[in-house]
């Protein structure tokens, strides 16, 4: 009888351990500085992660042509550029090395 009783209460603590685990998500944990302007140019699309459930920073997660992602602070301006050059389809213009810009080719 108590054999039946501790291997019952100890199943039940596995079952219950097995409902409780948290599905981690997919989130960012650190920024990255910067992008150079060929990677930059690479960004297809970008999401938004809110500090909620089981992410703690607020990110924008840029998602490059091949799938590749990078997390960057919302605050910095050139995410904020980034991401309206995305929103708007306009590629990233180059600069030559005597400052004059040119549209990307390709």
């Amino acid at each position: 009888m108590r054999f039946t009783t501790v291997l019952f209460l100890l199943i039940g603590s596995c079952l219950c351990l097995a409902l409780a685990q948290v599905s981690y998500e997919d989130c960012c944990l650190k920024y990255v500085k910067k992008l150079s302007q060929a990677t930059q140019r690479r960004a297809v699309k970008y999401r938004l992660q809110v500090p909620d459930g089981g992410c703690n920073l607020a990110a924008v997660i840029f998602t490059m042509r091949k799938g590749r992602e990078f997390c960057a602070d919302p605050r910095e301006k050139w995410v904020a550029d980034l991401m309206g050059r995305i929103d708007v389809g306009k590629p990233l213009k180059l600069k030559s090395k005597f400052g004059r810009h040119h549209p990307r080719r390709g």
